[in-house]
């Protein structure tokens, strides 16, 4: 099945019109004609089975035949990332988290960052091509970057964690980490949280966690992170 994603279709339309970009893309890219199938999603839980009805390429339309209502997971993965250096490394871990299937990303810029200009509308695209290429229907909320201060001092529900490098008391996240929670993890950069960070962290009961016994990249952090709570719910 080959999934598409438009944010503003809904269980209310019975015909329902694509911008000028998709419509081309289906049109001419894919080459989809009058009478052809197409699954589509909103990105909020909805399945919709759709036949085109007009093949325009600057407004395709299709009439909805099937709407299927999907229900969120019981377990809510929200990781707080800080940007690489490289780009690429930040998009690879937004690909292979929304596959796993991450909820929520914040970058956080910390006190070693070395970037701290993101480009957010390259990566809400990363999201929207993983989630319809691992075929969800939930896509992965996206918020702005945000000071690794600012952040840690907001509410969160559920289990919160913190991974640093510092040889401190720090636990293991698959023993520390719960079934059917709301978890929020801290990831930090390349030149790892400053030692005023992880303490900082500590006054908000942020509980220090590894994820092993190797040192890993932020983006490899990351991806362990969120495997590590999803396994435990699977």
């Amino acid at each position: 099945m080959q999934l598409f994603y438009s944010p503003d279709i809904s269980e209310n339309n019975t015909l329902f019109n694509f911008d000028k970009e998709e419509s081309r893309h289906i049109t001419k890219v894919l080459r989809k004609k009058i009478g052809d199938i197409l699954h589509i999603t909103n990105g909020k839980g909805s399945l919709f089975t759709a036949e085109i009805v007009n093949d325009n390429s600057k407004q395709c339309t299709i009439k909805i035949i099937k709407h299927e209502s999907y229900v969120k997971k019981n377990y809510y993965i929200h990781l707080a990332v800080a940007p690489t250096k490289m780009n690429d490394r930040y998009e690879w871990f937004l690909e292979k988290a929304t596959e796993i299937g991450i909820d929520e990303v914040t970058p956080i810029i910390c006190d070693h960052s070395e970037r701290k200009v993101v480009k957010i509308d390259r990566f809400e695209k990363i999201l929207q091509s993983a989630m319809k290429q691992s075929l969800q229907t939930f896509l992965p909320q996206l918020n702005e970057p945000i000071s690794f201060k600012d952040f840690i001092a907001q509410h969160f529900d559920g289990q919160k964690f913190i991974a640093h490098c510092e040889e401190t008391e720090r636990f293991n996240l698959k023993t520390k980490v719960l079934a059917n929670q709301h978890v929020t993890i801290l990831i930090g950069p390349e030149g790892d949280f400053s030692t005023e960070e992880i303490s900082l962290a500590k006054k908000y009961h942020f509980d220090p966690v590894i994820m092993g016994n190797t040192r890993l990249r932020t983006e490899t952090a990351a991806i362990v992170a969120c495997h590590t709570i999803a396994l435990l719910n699977n």
